[in-house]
Formats: C-alpha cells, structure tokens, sequence
C-alpha cells in the first residue's frame, strides 16, 4: 500500500498545493494587532503585520461559502453517480484564489474540531493546474500534494489508483482545483485532462471546488464534455464591487473601514481611507486583490519612510498590476442624452 509523506514540522517555505504548505498556511493564524504605539512591537514585526494585513469578507464569500456548505451536505450520502460541484469565475485579481483557500482553511478547522486528536486526516486538498497540463501531470500534482514516493516509476494508472486510494483512506471532503481556465478542451490534451477530472470526482467522495478566470466563456463548458461539467457544477461569479448604487457604495465603505482600522500606523488618522473610498475603488476597479495590495503597499512604505501614515498623494504614488493602471487610465465613456433628456 502507498501512504503518504505526513505534513514535516519546519519553518521552510513550502507552497499551498503540497501537504506541508497547506497545513502551514491553516495553522498558521494572523498575527494579532497590537496598539500602533505598542514600544514592544518592532518595526519589523509591524512590517510583517502589514505585509500580510487582513483577509476581507466579501458578498461573494459568504455565497461560495454557503453553497459549498450545502454541497457538503448533499454529497455526504452520495455512494453513487455524479457529485456535485462549484466553480468560482471571475476576472483576474477578483480574489476568487483567496475566497478558495480561506474556503478551504474554515472547512479543515472544522474538522478537526469535529475529530480532534486525529492525525492523519486529510480533509481538503489544493492544487492548481498546471499549464499546458496532461491527465499524468494533473493527477502528479495530486500526488505530490500527498508526498507519495516513486513517481518517476509509475505510469498514470498506478498513479491515479493511489492518490484515489488514499484520498479516501485519509477522508477527504473537499478538493480545491484552481486555475481551471488552463485546461484548453479544444486540445487532446486538455480534452484528456477534463475527462481525469471527471474521472476522479467519481472515485473521490468529496466534493470538488474549481476556480478559474471567466470559466463561463472558456472552452471548458463546451461541447459533451462541457455539457456534463455544466449539468453537475454551480457556477458562482466573484466580480468585482460595484460602486453605482448606495447599496453598492455601503458595502466597498464598509470593505475599506475595516481595512482602515486594521492599520496600526502611528501617525494614521481613522477614517482616512475612507474618506477616499470613490477614489479607491476607480483606482482598483473594485477588484480585491488590487485593493489588497494597494494599502499594504502604501502601509508598508509609509513605515520605510517614517512618516507612518497613508495620504492620496501616497497612494497615488503607488503602482498597481498593468491591468489595473490600464483601468484606471481609460476613461469612462459619457453617455449619451435621449432624445426626452434633450
């Protein structure tokens, strides 16, 4: 019988799509926020406070969170047949990865309150797809997510076998895909690898969780392969924030106040960013993930420089991800009056 390598004690970087990266990034909680004045709170510690900063709950993951609650649920009696699925889709930079791994993270805490004192679980695993991917270099991330030995000896079979075989063992309830959009299903290849996928949702009683860049328009929900995806996977759209109507508006505000009172500058004044709240989101597009990185930039070089406080002028000296600043830079069409406005 294969077993797998157990997750290693160690502070070395490891990657979340392997076992000892995973069980790092669930055990490892966010540091807490001490007073911006604390004198026993080094500079460095607050740069790595900032660094990692806080993880934001949007409307989108309280919807993949109690969808993926209920597939849980539905699939747990499920000896037979298709499972169901999700798939989170969206724009680059929406935060569809983090929605995924905090997903990920909540359901494995969960379980071990649920069966403490029981080493050798596996209850989630994530991976991400590897470009141009075949089915054996698919399922070798499986396996060396699971530290199983000798790939290099087995062919896709044998190596399909045993990630299915311990998978089970090991009582996995959730398997986090991401990057699906990779998997180009107007190729051999990428045809042969969505059929694994399916291949191993039947072996694996778990439920299966994909997140892609605009799945919705890719190849992968087209054609008979794409029609059975369609017919067992919930889609989910993680967009981004919207900041047209008060509703709209109140939830980006309520976002950036946490983010504001999350920092722990000395010289921050409360309420700052959110009194530039319409100018972060046309900043940002409404995007998380460049918002995100936006104030922790801007926090982290307020603490380089001393001056320990965030300003427009600060933020506007900041550079984003290409798309972002091409975003920002284009500018909105006007649109046109109706003949009754005239």
């Amino acid at each position: 019988m294969v077993t797998a390598a157990q997750p290693a004690t160690t502070s070395t970087f490891s990657p979340l799509s392997t076992w000892d990266g995973w069980q790092q990034f669930v055990d490892t909680p966010h540091a807490p926020a001490r007073e911006a004045g604390d004198q026993q709170w080094t500079l460095e510690q607050r740069e790595d406070y900032h660094a990692r900063f806080v993880v934001l709950k949007t409307p989108a993951m309280d919807t993949i969170s109690t969808a993926v609650r209920r597939l849980l649920l539905l699939n747990r009696g499920q000896q037979g047949g298709a499972r169901r699925g999700l798939i989170i889709s969206g724009p680059a930079t929406t935060g569809k990865t983090t929605a995924m791994q905090q997903l990920g993270r909540t359901v494995e805490l969960a379980d071990r309150r649920r069966h403490p004192h029981q080493d050798g679980r596996l209850p989630v695993l994530f991976i991400t797809v590897p470009p141009s991917s075949t089915p054996k270099m698919l399922i070798s991330e499986f396996a060396r997510f699971l530290g199983l030995p000798a790939l290099e000896r087995m062919n896709q079979i044998q190596i399909t076998n045993a990630v299915c075989e311990l998978l089970c063992e090991l009582g996995t309830q959730l398997v986090l895909v991401d990057d699906v959009h990779l998997m180009d299903t107007r190729s051999r290849a990428g045809a042969e690898t969505s059929d694994q996928l399916k291949y191993l949702g039947e072996r694996i009683p778990a439920t299966f969780v994909y997140s892609g860049i605009d799945v919705e328009a890719s190849p992968l929900l087209t054609g008979v392969r794409g029609s059975q995806l369609a017919g067992r996977f919930k889609i989910v759209r993680n967009q981004p924030l919207r900041y047209g109507s008060a509703p709209d508006q109140q939830i980006w505000h309520d976002l950036v106040r946490s983010m504001d009172s999350a920092l722990r500058l000395r010289h921050h004044r409360p309420g700052t960013l959110v009194a530039h709240a319409a100018y972060l989101h046309a900043r940002t597009g409404g995007r998380m993930g460049s918002l995100s990185h936006l104030i922790r930039e801007a926090a982290l070089v307020s603490l380089l420089d001393s001056t320990e406080k965030i300003t427009k002028k600060l933020l506007e000296q900041i550079q984003l991800d290409t798309a972002a600043e091409q975003r920002a830079r284009t500018p909105r069409r006007r649109r046109m009056p109706t003949q009754r406005q005239l």
